[in-house]
């Protein structure tokens, strides 16, 4: 049966999935723009620390005030009616809610609300993709333990590329590549939130009537947010980063295969197996033709003579040489989609995309030269962006991941285009985070194969 149906029989029997929602920004906004529709789904609470600003989003996205004025969880599962509090731990203590959607963005803020929400028998959809990153594998370890599922956000690129790259792999295909398109041109790179604006065409009148936060928007523009997805995605479907990072090579829908296949065999990866970015931009900033710039894709190889004429005869998008495919989504919807994974998880026990395994890793780098004592303020920031590489590479280079390069000082100095690494930063704060990714990086230390870690 469909998720649908499913989620119909619950609402007929009176037992709606009940879900809490930590984090009232654009993506958590899109989420509730939805969730007011879908018969059967109840958000019981929402949390943020800035409960104005959730009743603003609720308010933006058409919800009745008396919708949103239960007092308490409590009210809020009796009436069917929403709360709006300030405390997401609560949200994990109420026995009703089934479901936690982490969306606030915060990594080390994630990684607690992730760990609180299991250990309190939650599902969670991690929106959270700087969280996942940094710690994903051990949260998913622990949800197995727990007997619940831990979950990408459908809706959001990683997501549905794993759903792609899962389509490739149960169709018998040989799987070549895996990525997202984007628009990107070398020189974004330095991008700052002071610049970020006027790469995305936007005025300021359209800013200022918008919910949008220049930090975030600049991780998509400096590369930052792609290397986190693509880390992300190499965790979750065992597919690796680029040795070097990603090459955001520009490409068309009508050559990602021919771009997407092995150097050997023409095309621009080193290998088959690899994660990385159709540009939608050439370095010269002149526009691909026909590019995916939204959407996400995958590319693999027919394995058979047979296979081979089929491509042809069905009319798949191919290299010249007709053994390499593509298939692709034009359009992801954020927090359009993301009831998918909270019902897939409910209903189905499933998980929409989960990392398994500690294999790839989003690193600080220099965006400029960096001096000793000035303060790192993390993804879409004046100071660094993030490469993504294997997380071999990053644990044997003793790399600063991204989720722990936001206020932390500089104790050396780092040139630009520089790796970060731990040993050249003060970590002094949130050293329970700190401590957990150590034990994941360990992990790889103790075993090369990269077996997922187990939680303790």
């Amino acid at each position: 049966m469909n998720l649908s149906t499913l989620l119909l029989q619950r609402a007929s029997a009176g037992r709606p999935v009940r879900v809490g929602l930590i984090g009232a920004g654009k993506f958590g906004s899109m989420v509730l723009a939805q969730a007011q529709r879908i018969e059967g789904l109840h958000v019981v609470g929402i949390a943020d620390l800035n409960v104005g600003r959730t009743r603003d989003a609720l308010a933006r996205v058409g919800w009745p005030e008396e919708r949103y004025a239960a007092p308490s969880l409590g009210d809020a599962v009796r009436t069917g009616r929403t709360c709006v509090l300030d405390d997401a731990g609560a949200l994990s203590a109420c026995d009703e809610i089934e479901c936690i959607i982490e969306a606030t963005g915060h990594p080390i803020a994630g990684i607690r609300h992730g760990l609180q929400a299991i250990e309190a028998g939650k599902h969670v959809v991690m929106v959270n993709v700087e969280a996942d990153v940094l710690c994903g594998p051990l949260l998913a370890e622990r949800a197995r333990q727990k007997g619940v599922v831990y979950s990408m956000a459908y809706g959001d690129q990683p997501a549905i590329i794993c759903e792609l790259v899962d389509w490739a792999r149960a169709c018998g295909f040989e799987l070549t590549s895996a990525g997202k398109g984007m628009n990107f041109e070398p020189r974004y790179r330095y991008s700052t939130p002071d610049t970020v604006w006027g790469f995305f065409g936007w005025s300021e009148e359209e800013v200022r009537k918008g919910d949008f936060n220049p930090k975030m928007y600049n991780s998509f523009t400096d590369g930052t947010k792609a290397a986190i997805e693509m880390a992300a995605v190499a965790n979750g479907t065992g597919l690796d980063c680029p040795e070097d990072g990603l090459a955001f090579p520009p490409a068309g829908l009508h050559d990602l295969a021919r771009v997407f296949r092995p150097v050997a065999d023409g095309g621009r990866l080193p290998r088959s197996g690899l994660v990385d970015i159709a540009a939608s931009q050439e370095p010269d900033g002149r526009e691909v033709f026909n590019n995916i710039r939204y959407g996400v894709f995958v590319t693999f190889r027919a394995t058979s003579e047979y296979t081979r004429a089929c491509f042809r005869q069905y009319g798949l998008l191919t290299d010249p040489s007709g053994w390499y495919g593509s298939m692709w989504r034009p359009f992801h919807m954020i927090g359009l989609e993301t009831s998918v994974s909270v019902l897939s998880a409910v209903l189905r026990g499933e998980p929409t995309g989960c990392s398994k395994e500690f294999r790839g890793d989003a690193v600080a780098t220099a965006k400029r030269d960096l001096k000793p004592g000035e303060m790192l303020d993390g993804e879409g920031g004046y100071a660094v962006w993030a490469n993504a590489i294997p997380a071999a590479k990053s644990v044997r280079l003793g790399a600063l991941p991204i989720g722990l390069a936001h206020n932390v000082r500089l104790k050396r100095p780092v040139g630009k285009d520089e790796v970060v690494r731990v040993d050249d930063v003060e970590l002094e704060n949130d050293l329970d985070v700190v401590a957990l990714r150590r034990r994941m990086e360990e992990a790889v230390r103790q075993d090369p194969s990269q077996q997922p870690p187990q939680a303790a």
